[in-house]
Parts: structure tokens; C-alpha cells; sequence
């Protein structure tokens, strides 16, 4: 898979807003009447006062049981919904050709809030919101934008980003301190800057490493402009390729960034018959897939569940902010995961700088660069 250029990708998709745990979802989307999609009512068994509030989410083409960012924002809303006593309803998107009928479904539905789950659906989104400024929409993982790709602000528009690059150092450091061979790579979906984000604060953390350390751990697959892609999200052949090629530059800890491709991953790791440890993303992963437990080290999250539940909670309160939400370390809405399996294989004075790193990158002492730091 050839190396892509970052810049060449942020100038194609220009400022999209940032992209990529627990248990599957408790109630699985089935077949229903939406268009493009498949759709799925849920909450909780009426009280005799029901909340008058309906909370409505739109999948990407990963669908609500990647195991992933989809997922992790169905269980959010899901969750709150049943907490309030109020309607729920869910339209999963099959292709991108379901995102505008999906979000019109939504709409016609009587929808109050309705969340569109990652940056692919952002412009779909900007659309509807737009024809329906009565309902509030949230926009999961992006920003609004206009048709040349600059950032706007709408009025019953919320972004919710995650700073991602923040744990991705704790992750670097991590893994910069825990490879046996002082090499660790990375690679991805598509070079899009939520994507993007997570391979920059690996680097950052893995240069940090060396510069406190005084050592020289090298990062194979994502150089802070060009890096490896699989040119997509689906875990297939291309995306196990890909890791194979990182894989055989010699590393012994891997981060696959873009959903489902960790799978591949986990395949062309199995192939290699190396030992060698993975790092997830978005949710705590080793709950999600107990395929992975053997070989992932840690996961760097996005509390995606969290913040869909609390702005479903807050717009049924009638307290709807359309001011973006940026999940950091400070606020709980990025980190990272335990080490589960890998507790007895971390040094303990490895894992308690982690823990201070993170309290160093709260404080400010340790700068996290990313696009969307102030």
C-alpha cells in the first residue's frame, strides 16, 4: 500500500473534525422500515408520566456493531433514553447513499435530537439540520462545514470531538517503553485528521520516550505527514496486507487506526507468528472482541457512550448547547484503557510514569500538539 499524504488528504476533506467501548449493544438494530438502512425502536417500559422526547441516531456505513465508534454512541443514547423514559430510535446505514435518507427518516420520525455518527455524515448533516432548524442534531466525531470544507457553526448543530492525540501519547510512551526491539508501527484507514490524530500523538509520546530516556525507539508506518493506509475501513485482505508490511519492518508493538481493521490486524499477527502487541482505539477493546485479549496491550478511548448520553440527557432537559464538546484527558473524554492481560508484562515503573504523564499532560507541563488543542 503506497505511503498517502497527509496534507494532500486534510486539503481534500479540509477541517473535518476528529475521527478514531463496552459491551454489544443491548438491543440489536432490526430490519424496520427506514429507508437504506435497517431501523430499531427501543427505552424503557413506559412509566405512567412517559418523557415527551424522542433521541434518534444515524449510523455510518461500520454499522452499530463494529465494536467501535457506532456502537459506543448507540449504547450512549440508548442508555440515557432508558434512563429518562424516553423514545428511542436508531437508523443504520448500510452505504453512504443511506446517510440523507436515513437522516430524513429521523426527521419525518419526530425526531427531537438526532445524532449522525462520524465525520462521513457531515455533510448529509449540515443539509438536514438545515431543513428541519427545529430539531437539534449532534454531530459525533465532526464539525460542521460548509462545500469548501471550512469550519462553520449552526445553530441546532453540537460537535462532539475527541482530542485523541492526548491519549495516543500515553499510548506511545507506553508502547516506546514496552517494545523489546525498539520498533513500533502504526497504521490506518484513510488519512483523515480524526484518524490522523491518534498516529500524531503515538509519535509524540514515542519521541517523548526517547527524548526523557535518552533512547532512539522508532515508529515505522506514520512519519507526521506520510504514512501507511489501507485506503478504507473494512477489515479484508488490503487492510491485512497493510499490517503485514508494517509488520515485517520489524516491530513488536502495532496500532491499527481506523475500526475494524484491527481485525486484520489481529490476522496478519497470527500469521507472523510473532510476538507482538496491539493497541486499540476508540473503545476499551479486549470488552468488545475477546478475539483480541491475547494480544492487546492497551486501547486508546473515546468515551463516545458518556457524552451521547449526557447531551441526549441535557437537550431532554431542554438545556441543548450547540457550543462544541472536545473530550480531553482533563474532562474524562478521551484515555486510555487498563492493561488487563498485559498487567504482569508492563514494568511497574513504566506504568506509574504513564500515570504521571497523564497527570503532567492535565497540569500542562507535557504539551500535546493536535488540530484541535488551543
Amino acid at each position: 500500500m503506497k505511503n498517502i499524504l497527509r496534507t494532500a488528504a486534510i486539503a481534500a476533506i479540509a477541517a473535518l473534525a476528529l475521527t478514531a467501548c463496552g459491551a454489544a449493544p443491548t438491543t440489536t438494530p432490526t430490519a424496520g422500515s427506514t429507508t437504506g438502512g435497517t431501523a430499531a425502536t427501543g427505552g424503557a417500559t413506559p412509566s405512567a408520566t412517559p418523557l415527551n422526547f424522542k433521541a434518534c441516531i444515524v449510523s455510518d456505513a461500520g454499522g452499530f456493531d463494529d465494536k467501535s465508534f457506532n456502537q459506543l454512541s448507540f449504547e450512549g443514547v440508548q442508555q440515557a433514553t432508558k434512563d429518562l423514559g424516553a423514545q428511542f430510535k436508531s437508523a443504520q446505514s448500510n452505504a453512504a447513499t443511506d446517510y440523507a435518507p436515513n437522516l430524513q427518516a429521523m426527521a419525518s420520525e419526530n425526531c427531537n435530537l438526532i445524532f449522525a455518527v462520524g465525520f462521513n455524515l457531515t455533510a448529509d448533516t449540515v443539509t438536514s439540520a438545515q431543513a428541519n432548524p427545529n430539531i437539534h442534531y449532534a454531530l459525533i466525531d465532526a464539525q460542521p462545514s460548509d462545500a469548501s470544507g471550512n469550519p462553520i457553526n449552526i445553530a441546532n448543530i453540537k460537535p462532539i470531538l475527541y482530542d485523541t492525540a492526548q491519549a495516543a501519547f500515553l499510548a506511545g510512551y507506553l508502547a516506546a517503553g514496552y517494545t523489546k526491539v525498539g520498533k513500533v508501527g502504526t497504521f490506518g484507514g484513510q488519512p483523515y485528521p480524526t484518524v490522523t490524530i491518534f498516529m500524531d500523538g503515538f509519535l509524540q509520546g514515542v519521541n517523548y520516550y526517547n527524548q526523557v530516556k535518552g533512547k532512539s525507539v522508532k515508529v515505522v508506518g506514520w512519519d507526521g505527514k506520510n504514512g501507511q493506509f489501507t485506503g478504507g475501513f473494512d477489515a479484508n485482505d488490503t487492510a491485512k496486507g497493510v499490517a503485514q508490511q508494517v509488520i515485517d519492518q520489524g516491530v513488536d508493538v502495532l496500532l491499527p487506526v481506523g475500526g475494524p481493521i484491527y481485525q486484520s490486524a489481529i490476522a496478519a499477527v497470527k500469521d507472523s507468528g510473532k510476538d507482538i502487541a496491539l493497541i486499540g482505539v476508540d473503545a476499551d477493546q479486549f470488552n468488545t472482541d475477546p478475539n483480541i485479549q491475547p494480544y492487546i496491550l492497551t486501547s486508546i478511548m473515546k468515551k463516545m457512550d458518556v457524552s451521547a448520553a449526557d447531551t441526549t440527557k441535557a437537550a431532554a432537559k431542554g438545556d441543548f448547547d450547540p457550543s462544541a464538546y472536545v473530550g480531553t484527558l482533563a474532562n474524562g473524554g478521551v484515555d486510555i484503557a487498563p492493561f488487563h492481560n498485559f498487567e504482569s508484562k508492563v514494568d511497574p515503573t513504566l506504568a506509574a510514569e504513564v500515570k504521571q504523564l497523564k497527570q503532567d499532560i492535565i497540569d500542562g507541563k507535557v504539551k500535546v500538539k493536535s488540530y484541535l488543542a488551543k
